[in-house]
């Protein structure tokens, strides 16, 4: 399940619905071909990443998605999880807040960092467990790929416990029974889902609902709605 913050590959996975490479980076620059989308999440800055758009400096808890080639490295280290023939928006974001915006099982929170652009897109999560979190047993449909930024833990297998602390990248398979715990110290783990069940499609965005003609949304408006 678990590797502390090397540099390079960690894990692929081809034989999937959702093909994912998992690879991390530490002190020196890690190449990113222009074989899907690259999620990244600095664990430990400055980090400098590469993009057709310029030169960035990312520090402690910035993120990134980056669709196409690139590089990332620098003093510290970080995680990347590859989207592979996937092409998301280019974006960054952070550093990461203390909690989360959204309300997450058993007392936990959530914020959601790259969101989909489409419903079913790929997402990056950050999440807060507060100190004496007992989490509930639960599954995902799909793979969830991590990292711990800070904090201490621990997660639940049903063969076993694995230890959380800063700098281990996971991977957690899908339908996968896991629970998270916590004691003392609040935990926050940045989490890449390869599949979502929120997000806009062409008959419900923010931009057709809220347009009015007549007082009815566009979205409601069968002509608009089909492009004739």
């Amino acid at each position: 399940m678990g590797w502390r913050l090397g540099h390079g590959d960690l894990l692929a996975v081809h034989d999937d619905a959702f093909p994912t490479i998992v690879r991390a980076w530490s002190g020196a620059e890690l190449e990113l071909a222009g074989e899907g989308t690259h999620y990244g999440i600095v664990r430990c800055g400055p980090a400098r990443l590469r993009a057709d758009a310029g030169m960035f400096t990312l520090r402690d808890g910035m993120w990134f998605a980056l669709p196409g080639e690139g590089a990332i490295g620098g003093d510290g280290d970080g995680l990347v999880v590859t989207a592979l023939h996937h092409a998301a928006l280019f974006a960054l974001g952070g550093p990461l807040e203390d909690t989360g915006r959204l309300r997450y099982i058993d007392g936990c929170t959530d914020t959601l960092l790259a969101a989909p652009a489409r419903l079913g897109d790929p997402c990056l999560n950050a999440l807060y467990f507060p100190p004496g979190t007992d989490q509930t047993a639960h599954t995902h449909p799909s793979l969830r790929a991590g990292v711990v930024l800070s904090g201490r833990g621990t997660c639940r297998l049903p063969d076993r416990v694995v230890a959380l602390e800063p700098g281990l990248a996971f991977v957690i398979e899908a339908d996968a029974v896991h629970a998270f715990a916590t004691t003392d110290d609040p935990l926050v783990v940045v989490a890449y889902h390869p599949d979502s069940d929120a997000g806009p499609t062409d008959e419900s965005h923010p931009m057709i609902t809220r347009t009015l003609v007549g007082g009815v949304p566009a979205s409601e408006l069968p002509a608009i709605r089909t492009g004739s």
